[in-house]
C-alpha cells in the first residue's frame, strides 16, 4: 500500500463511517475496483481509531455532561448510558455467534452492491416520518430496536448510521437527538471491534509510520466533517437523498462486476 492508496481509503473511511452511506461496503469496492489490499489488520484498527477521535471531538460536551452526571449519580445521566449499553448488546451478540458468517459477506462483493440498494430504500423512508417528538432519549424497548439496527449494519453495504438514525427517527426522536445517540451508541461497538483485532496486529505486515499518520489524520477530519454534514442534513430534512446516492452507487458497483 502506498502513501497516497492509504491517503485515499483514510479519506472514504472518515467520510462513509458516518456518512448514511456504509463504511464497510465502500471500503470492500474500493479495495476491487483500485485493486489495493490492505496488509492485516494494523491499517483497520488505526482508522477505526481514528473516526473514533472524530466523535469524541463532536460530542466532547455531551460526553462530559455524561462523565460529569454519572460521577455525581445523577439518575438521568445513568439511564442515558444504560439505553446506549442496550442498544449494544445486539450488535455484539450477532458479532459473537455469526461473526463468521459476517466474514464471508466481507470476501463477496456482490455483497455490499446489493445491501447498498437496501440501505438506499432505508434511508428513502425517512422523507415521510412525522412523528411527534418523545423526548431527547428512546425508550428500552426503543434503545433495542436501534440495536438490532445496528447489528443489522453488520452486514457490508448497509450503513450503521443510517439504519440507526432512521430507527431513532421513527421511534420519535428528535433529528439532533437521533444523531447523537447513534453515534454515542458507535462508540462502544468501534472501541469494542479494536480491541478484538489487537491481538492480530502481531502477524500484520508493518506499515510505514507515515502512511499510518496520513490514513489516521484524513479519517479523523473528514469523519467530523461528515459528522457535521449528516447533522446538517438531518436539521434540513433531506437526509433521505442519500438514499439516492446509494442506490446508485449500488447499481453501478454491481454493473462493474458483472462487466467484469
Amino acid at each position: 500500500m502506498t502513501a497516497l492508496e492509504a491517503l485515499v481509503l483514510g479519506i472514504l473511511q472518515g467520510a462513509t463511517e458516518f456518512l448514511p452511506i456504509s463504511s464497510s461496503g465502500h471500503l470492500v469496492m474500493a479495495q476491487e475496483v483500485l485493486d489495493i489490499e490492505v496488509p492485516g489488520v494494523l491499517f483497520e484498527v488505526w482508522v477505526h481509531l481514528a473516526t473514533l477521535l472524530s466523535i469524541l471531538l463532536i460530542y466532547r460536551n455531551r460526553i462530559a455532561e455524561l462523565s460529569k452526571g454519572i460521577l455525581g449519580k445523577d439518575r438521568s445521566a445513568f439511564e442515558y448510558m444504560g439505553l446506549v449499553g442496550l442498544a449494544t448488546l445486539p450488535a455484539v451478540v450477532t458479532g459473537y455467534f455469526l461473526g463468521d458468517l459476517v466474514k464471508v459477506m466481507f470476501e463477496s462483493p456482490v455483497v455490499p452492491g446489493v445491501a447498498l440498494l437496501v440501505t438506499g430504500g432505508v434511508l428513502w423512508t425517512s422523507r415521510r416520518i412525522s412523528i411527534p417528538s418523545m423526548g431527547d432519549r428512546p425508550g428500552w424497548i426503543g434503545a433495542l430496536v436501534i440495536g438490532f439496527a445496528q447489528a443489522f449494519a453488520l452486514i457490508p453495504g448497509i450503513s450503521r448510521s443510517g439504519t440507526t438514525v432512521v430507527a431513532a427517527l421513527w421511534l420519535g426522536l428528535k433529528a439532533e437527538d437521533a444523531a447523537a445517540f447513534s453515534f454515542l451508541m458507535a462508540i462502544p461497538v468501534i472501541l469494542g471491534a479494536t480491541l478484538l483485532q489487537l491481538p492480530e496486529i502481531g502477524t500484520s505486515q508493518s506499515l510505514p509510520t507515515l502512511t499510518l499518520l496520513l490514513a489516521g489524520a484524513a479519517a479523523a477530519f473528514t469523519g467530523v466533517l461528515a459528522i457535521r454534514t449528516l447533522i446538517t442534513t438531518l436539521g434540513k430534512g433531506s437526509f433521505h437523498l442519500f438514499g439516492i446516492y446509494c442506490w446508485i452507487i449500488g447499481a453501478l458497483f454491481l454493473s462493474y462486476l458483472w462487466v467484469k
